[in-house]
C-alpha cells in the first residue's frame, strides 16, 4: 500500500501512528497520544525551483513531453495539494482536437481540451491534486496532444506548440510527522534524500565554541555537504538556544553544554545520540556528546566514516583511526587523471546515459576536473565513445552532435549501418585540429573546473507530404531510443598541474588549492579565538562547498586560533576574520576591512569582464585608497603565502555581522560565487565586485622548456622575436658550416695541385 495513501487512512480512522502500514524504509514514528495536534505549514514550489532551466518548458510536435520533479520528506506528509499551471497554447493548434494531458505518478489527472478563446492567449489552470498519489518521490508531467489540420499532418510542424510558464506554481500543505529517535536512517531528518531543497541544517553550541569545537563542526559540516551535493547547504550557528521549526545539530561537552541540556547525563566516552527537542517530538536534535573537546573530534570522525554501524537512538565511538591519506587530485567527485575514465564512472543517477522520444532529450554528463590542469599546449583530450541508437528511416539528416560547456564541437551521421557505432573523438582544445577523419575549423573551447558534455541526437523528419496522385502519405511517429556506452571513456591522464595565482575563481567553484587534497590534509585555517555566530556560519559554509566539490570530508584539517602559529607554514592558509601581522603585506594585500575602515589597490586598467589575459602593467597596482564609510561589506582576498612560494592564502574579512550574512550567502548562491574571481572580491549590499590586481605566480610544476613555450606562447610579440633569433642564429650556424666545407674543399683542392 502507498505509503501517503496509508497515512491519510491512519489519520481519518483516529489511529495514533500515522505510519501504520508503511513499507521498511520509512522512518518509525514516536507514539502521538500525548503530543497534540500535528504542526501543519504550507510550502511554494515554483517551476523556477523544480523544473529544468530557466522554469519553463515548451511542448512541441516532436517532443510533446514536460515534466517536473519533486520530493516529500520522510517526516512530513502531503494532506493537500494543488497545481497553479500557467500556459500559453499555439494560435496554430485546432480546438477540441488538441488537448493537454497532466499525469501525476504516471497517473493521469486532468485533461485539457484547447478551445477557440485559449489560442495565443494566456491560460491559468488551478487543479486539485490528490493526496493519496503523492509518494516520496514524485513526477508530474504535461503532454501535448496537438493537431493543426485534419489531414497530411506533419509532427514536426513549428505550428504546434504549448508554452508552460515558469510562474506556474506547486502548492503543498505538509502535516509533520513525529520521528522515533532511530539512528539507523541517519543522516535523515538531518538531511533527506528526498528533499531537493538547499539544505539548511542549525548547528548549536553553549556559547562561543573554542578551536576543538570549531574543527568538530568543520568537519561534519564538510561531511553534510558531501551528501547534500548539487542541492547547496547552508549551516546557521546559534548559541544556547535551538532553532524554531528545524532539526539541529547540537554540540556539549560535560562541562560546556547548552542550558536546554543541563539535566542530560554526563558522558565517559565519545557519543552520539538523537533525542527530541524540548517539548517538541516534531523536531529532532543529533546530541554530539564528550567529555571534552578531543571527544567531540572523535565523535565526529566516528560518525562520519562509521554511520553505516549506527542504530538505536544512541551510539558510543570506542575509536576511530585514519589508516589511509588521500592522495593529490584523488577526490572522489573529480576525474580521474592518473588513468582514462568511463562515463559509468561520471554518472550522478540512473539510466543517465539513456534518452527516448520522437527527439530523444540531449544526453548530459557532467566532468568536474582540477583547476591546475595544465591544457595550455594540449591539442585534444581523447574520448573513446560508443553509443546505440534506434536506426532513423532515413539516413540523410539524421545526426548525433557533441558539444562542451554549451558550445559545438563535432556532429557524426546517425545511419542503419553498425560499424559506424564507435569512434574516435578529441575535444578540441586549439582552432584548426585537425581529426583522423576531416579538417575541422573549431572555435576554442575553455575547460574550466565544472562543464558540461552533451550528446543531442537530431532524428530528420520522415514526413513526405502529399504524393503526385494527390493521396496524402503519412508516416506513424515512432519513439526513438538512445544510449552512449556506459564503457566510454575521457583520458586526462599525463597532462601537469600548473596554474597561475592568485585564483578566487578556482576557490570559490572547487575549493581550490586546499581541495589538491580532498581530506584538507595540507590546509591550515587560521579562525577567531571567539568566533561570532556570523563568522562560524561562514566558516562551515565553505567547509561544506569544499565537502560538495571533492565529495570527501575534510578528517584531516587543521585549525587554530593562534597568528602565531601559521608562521613558516607549509601549508595553504584559510583566514576566517582577521588577518594577523605576519600577513599583513600591504605589498601584496589589496583589500583590508578594520571596522568601517577600508583599504583598496585598484589596477591600472580593470577589465570589464573575467579576462585571464590581462598583463602584467595593466593588472599593477595604479591607486590606493582608504575610505572610512558607514554600511556593511566584505572582502575575499588571494595572495601568495609569504612563508612557501608554493603555497597560497585566501582571506575573507568582513565589518560586521551584517557583513559576514553578506559574504555567507555570496558564497551559498551560485550567480554571485561565479562573480568571485581575480585576486579580490568585494562584496556589498549592491553584489559582488571583482579585481585582478598586483602580481601573480604559479603553483605546480613544468619543466623548463615548457616554461619558456607557455611564456612565449602568451605574448606574442616576444614569440615573434624568439622565432626571428632563431632563424638569425640558425642562419649564423649554417653559413658557418657551409664556410667550413667551403675551406675544406679547397683546402683539398691545394692538396691535389
Amino acid at each position: 500500500m502507498n505509503k501517503r495513501l496509508s497515512a491519510v487512512l491512519a489519520v481519518m480512522l483516529g489511529m495514533t501512528n500515522p505510519l501504520w502500514a508503511a513499507p521498511q524504509s520509512t522512518l518509525p514514528t514516536a507514539d502521538l497520544a500525548d503530543s497534540g495536534t500535528a504542526p501543519v505549514h504550507d510550502v511554494v514550489r515554483a517551476f523556477t525551483q523544480i523544473a529544468p532551466p530557466p522554469g519553463s518548458m515548451t511542448l512541441s510536435g516532436t517532443r510533446p513531453d514536460g515534466q517536473i520533479e519533486f520530493g516529500v520528506r520522510s517526516d512530513e506528509l502531503v494532506t493537500q495539494a494543488r497545481l497553479t499551471l500557467h500556459y500559453r497554447p499555439s494560435p496554430a493548434l485546432t480546438p477540441t482536437l488538441s488537448q493537454l494531458k497532466i499525469y501525476l505518478n504516471d497517473e493521469l489527472v486532468n485533461l485539457v481540451t484547447v478551445t477557440p478563446d485559449q489560442s495565443g492567449q494566456e491560460n491559468t489552470l488551478d487543479l486539485d491534486l490528490d493526496p493519496r498519489f503523492i509518494s516520496d518521490f514524485n513526477r508530474l508531467r504535461f503532454e501535448l496532444v496537438g493537431h493543426y489540420t485534419s489531414v497530411c499532418e506533419n509532427p514536426a510542424n513549428s505550428t504546434i506548440w504549448l508554452d508552460i510558464s515558469k510562474a506556474s506554481q506547486l502548492h503543498l500543505t505538509l502535516q509533520k510527522l513525529a520521528l522515533k529517535n532511530d539512528l539507523s536512517h541517519f543522516p535523515e531528518p538531518f538531511l533527506d534524500p528526498r528533499d531537493t531543497q538547499k539544505l539548511s541544517l542549525p548547528m548549536v553550541f553553549a556559547g562561543q565554541p573554542a578551536i576543538g569545537q570549531q574543527r568538530a563542526a568543520a568537519v561534519l559540516a564538510s561531511w553534510f555537504g558531501v551528501k547534500a551535493q548539487w542541492r547547496g547547504q547552508s549551516f546557521p550557528v546559534l548559541y544556547n538556544q535551538l532553532p524554531a521549526g528545524q532539526h539541529a545539530i547540537v554540540f556539549a561537552t560535560n562541562a560546556q553544554r547548552p542550558d536546554f541540556l543541563r539535566d542530560l547525563p554526563s558522558v565517559d566516552k565519545p557519543t552520539v545520540r538523537m533525542v527530541s527537542q524540548p517539548g517538541n517530538p516534531w523536531q529532532k536534535m543529533l546530541l554530539i556528546l564528550g567529555r571534552d573537546d578531543n571527544d567531540l573530534s572523535t565523535a565526529v570522525a566516528g560518525l562520519v566514516q562509521g554511520n553505516l554501524l549506527l542504530r538505536g537512538d544512541s551510539a558510543i565511538i570506542e575509536s576511530v583511526d585514519l589508516l589511509a591519506p588521500r592522495q593529490a587530485y584523488d577526490a572522489p567527485n573529480w576525474v580521474h587523471t592518473d588513468r582514462p575514465t568511463t562515463f559509468a564512472e561520471l554518472t550522478q543517477y540512473e539510466n543517465q546515459l539513456q534518452s527516448e522520444g520522437m527527439q530523444p532529450a540531449p544526453v548530459t554528463l557532467t566532468l568536474n576536473l582540477p583547476p591546475d590542469l595544465f591544457l595550455v599546449r594540449a591539442r585534444g583530450i581523447t574520448m573513446d565513445v560508443g553509443w546505440r541508437y534506434t536506426s532513423p528511416l532515413q539516413n540523410e539528416g539524421s545526426r548525433l552532435a557533441v558539444h562542451l560547456n554549451n558550445q559545438f564541437m563535432q556532429d557524426y551521421p546517425l545511419s542503419a549501418k553498425t560499424d559506424d557505432s564507435k569512434q574516435l573523438l578529441h575535444i578540441p582544445l586549439i582552432q584548426g585540429l585537425q581529426d583522423s577523419n576531416r579538417q575541422l575549423t573549431i572555435p576554442a573551447l575553455r575547460l574550466g573546473a565544472v562543464n558540461q558534455l552533451r550528446f543531442n541526437f537530431d532524428y530528420a523528419n520522415t514526413f513526405s507530404g502529399g504524393t503526385a496522385d494527390g493521396h496524402c502519405q503519412t508516416v506513424t511517429p515512432v519513439t526513438n531510443h538512445v544510449v552512449i556506452d556506459p564503457n566510454s571513456t575521457i583520458d586526462f591522464s599525463g597532462y601537469r598541474h600548473y596554474i597561475e595565482m592568485p585564483s578566487l575563481r578556482s576557490f570559490a567553484n572547487a575549493g581550490f588549492p586546499f581541495s589538491r587534497f580532498a581530506d584538507l590534509s595540507q590546509t591550515q585555517i587560521l579562525v577567531s579565538a571567539k568566533p561570532s555566530p556570523e563568522q562560524m556560519s561562514t566558516l562551515l559554509t565553505v567547509m561544506g562547498n569544499t565537502g560538495a566539490q571533492t565529495g570527501y570530508p575534510a578528517l584531516r584539517v587543521e585549525l587554530t586560533d593562534d597568528g602565531s602559529k601559521v608562521k613558516n607554514s607549509a601549508h595553504d592558509l584559510l583566514v576566517i576574520g582577521t588577518l594577523p601581522p605576519g600577513l599583513r603585506d600591504e605589498r601584496q594585500i589589496n583589500v583590508l576591512i578594520d571596522a568601517t575602515r577600508t583599504a583598496l589597490n585598484t589596477p591600472k586598467r580593470q577589465s570589464l569582464l573575467d579576462d585571464v589575459s590581462v598583463s602584467a602593467d595593466e593588472r599593477s597596482v595604479g591607486g590606493h585608497t582608504v575610505i572610512s564609510a558607514q554600511g556593511p561589506m566584505a572582502a575575499v582576498i588571494g595572495f601568495q603565502s609569504p612563508f612557501d612560494a608554493q603555497r597560497s592564502v585566501v582571506a575573507l574579512m568582513a565589518d560586521s555581522p551584517q557583513a559576514w550574512q553578506m559574504l555567507d550567502n555570496a558564497l551559498q548562491d551560485p550567480r554571485k560565487r561565479n562573480a568571485i574571481y581575480g585576486s579580490a572580491s568585494i562584496i556589498r549590499e549592491s553584489g559582488v565586485n571583482s579585481l585582478r590586481v598586483g602580481d601573480t605566480w604559479y603553483v605546480g610544476y613544468l619543466p623548463w622548456w615548457e616554461r619558456v613555450w607557455h611564456a612565449l606562447a602568451t605574448h606574442p610579440l616576444l614569440l615573434g622575436a624568439f622565432a626571428v633569433l632563431v632563424v638569425v642564429i640558425f642562419a649564423l650556424l649554417m653559413w658557418r658550416v657551409m664556410r667550413m666545407v667551403t675551406r675544406r674543399r679547397l683546402g683539398e683542392d691545394d692538396h691535389d695541385d
